[in-house]
């Protein structure tokens, strides 16, 4: 059988495109291990001949490596792929080639998270080294998240065109190539590097969902989505905090964005064992490796009037039943966002505030994260087994109790913040891992793509109104944010309870009839 990344302009240019970007960070290093003696201060040094040329082989390796994989003929292959369903049966099996799969899925998502999860463990260091207030520093994640936004829309379309492998492929040339933003010495630059960093982060969790939908059974597929996400968000969080816990007290904080060049190359060879979409393969004519993929995963296809035909039979909400089914998970998908990308992304800082070292609070919220990951297979298996509505609203439950011991925290003025943070990393990761599956199962599929997608995107949007509130001078004490954090928590759940339904062993096309 051919490669599945056969068929591409030049897959010789990926190659040499990923050895370009390889060799333009490694460019960067040499002045990194220079400021050894300033501990890893780079702050106001100008760059130096090799950075440049590293930067220019960083942008042409990228070019070339997206070209090498671009697939011939590519309006032919939009064409053909508008009509074609791929699924697996209700009831099939899973095999060793699911959990291979869902295990390859975690081990990338678990690279792509603890990008944007560093970034609250670097807060420290760059506002020590720059010199310059909390509110200019959050410019920092401001445009990371602008970028995972970006990313978010752009990634979707890059997964149709060249197809899921590719896709992931790609996306880990990038993040090699963004690792530089650990030798940038102007906040400036690091602005820059990390809204490319975020736009390459953005569009993991979505490709990885569309090839765990047309690989998993329907019967396995909500509580494998749910499994495959929370493990990955948990995870990433816990490796960003345990190489900050371990590398930064010794190289700076420069070394969380710097361990990008081993993570994107890890990501490159784990690529080999990702296979490619039986949809991609079809649209593409190669219908041969297509059946041999689906044969793997006991996935069929349909094509023309089949999926007319699904179409005809769905019927989308309309009036209070979709306006208020959409607030609820929007709404919590924005408290995610304030509470992730706002409390919990500012807490590193905070406790070194109150006179905490970098290392002892990192070691500290790594213990959070570990405490939190078993939660995730509690997640998966309330919402397989028991209700996938009440698992849900069981989430946001918790990342409201979270909420409510941080506040006791700061309030007591004293203790340890060990298990307030883990309810608010079991909560927020059970949030995460769920509302994004949820919301594709509780919507017909004529709405389905559009309420999801929009969901997906308040995910993004509560981050970025966190950083906006920073970035205009508002300073909240923990307490404070916690405490308006509370209001569209408790909100969101009310509404879920009110407007949610249960989607566990029902017909989505009979949902809303």
């Amino acid at each position: 059988m051919k490669s599945t990344l056969s068929d591409r302009q030049a897959i010789w240019a990926f190659v040499l495109g990923c050895v370009a970007v390889t060799i333009g960070v490694v460019a960067h290093l040499p002045m990194f291990a220079m400021a050894r003696a300033m501990n890893y201060r780079l702050a106001g040094m100008p760059m130096d001949a090799p950075m440049l040329v590293g930067m220019g082989l960083i942008v042409a390796g990228t070019l070339v490596a997206a070209w090498g994989l671009l697939p011939r003929d590519v309006a032919a292959q939009r064409a053909a792929a508008a009509d074609i369903v791929v699924a697996a049966p209700e009831d099939a099996a899973l095999s060793p080639a699911h959990w291979r799969l869902m295990a390859v899925l975690v081990v990338a998502l678990v690279i792509d998270v603890m990008k944007p999860a560093s970034l609250g463990f670097t807060v420290p260091g760059m506002v020590a080294e720059y010199g310059v207030p909390k509110k200019t520093v959050s410019l920092v994640p401001f445009f990371a998240l602008a970028g995972t936004v970006t990313g978010s829309v752009l990634w979707g379309w890059i997964a149709d065109l060249y197809g899921r492998k590719a896709t992931i492929l790609l996306s880990a040339v990038m993040f090699v190539g963004t690792s530089i933003c650990g030798a940038m010495p102007s906040l400036a630059w690091n602005i820059a590097m990390c809204f490319m960093m975020g736009a390459a982060a953005g569009g993991m969790l979505p490709v990885t969902y569309a090839l765990l939908a047309e690989m998993m059974p329907s019967r396995h597929r909500g509580w494998s989505l749910v499994l495959v996400g929370g493990l990955g968000a948990v995870g990433g969080y816990f490796a960003a905090s345990g190489i900050s816990a371990m590398l930064q007290p010794i190289f700076g904080w420069r070394i969380l964005w710097l361990s990008n060049l081993p993570t994107g190359l890890t990501l490159v060879l784990l690529g080999g064992l990702i296979p490619e979409s039986a949809k991609f393969l079809l649209a593409r004519g190669r219908v041969a490796e297509a059946e041999a993929v689906m044969r793997r995963f006991g996935a069929t296809a349909r094509r023309g009037a089949a999926v007319v035909a699904a179409r005809d039979r769905s019927h989308p909400l309309t009036g209070l039943h979709l306006h208020g089914k959409l607030a609820a998970l929007s709404i919590c998908a924005l408290s995610w966002g304030l509470i992730n990308f706002g409390l919990l992304l500012w807490l590193p800082a905070d406790l070194v505030a109150k006179g905490y070292s970098v290392g002892v609070s990192s070691r500290l919220l790594a213990e959070s994260a570990l405490i939190a990951f078993p939660t995730v297979f509690v997640a998966a298996l309330l919402y397989s087994r028991w209700s996938t509505k009440w698992a849900l609203a069981t989430m946001i439950a918790l990342t409201l109790a979270g909420l409510l011991l941080v506040l006791r925290l700061e309030l007591a003025g004293s203790g340890s913040p060990v298990w307030p943070v883990a309810l608010l990393i079991v909560g927020t990761n059970g949030i995460i891992a769920i509302v994004l599956p949820y919301a594709a199962e509780s919507f017909p599929l004529r709405v389905r793509a559009r309420a999801t997608g929009w969901v997906a995107a308040c995910t993004k949007a509560g981050g970025l109104l966190a950083q906006a509130l920073t970035i205009s001078g508002i300073a909240l004490s923990m307490g404070t944010a916690s405490l308006l954090a509370m209001i569209p928590t408790a909100l969101s759940l009310a509404l879920i309870v009110w407007f949610g339904r249960e989607t566990r062993g029902r017909d989505l096309r009979e949902l809303d009839g």
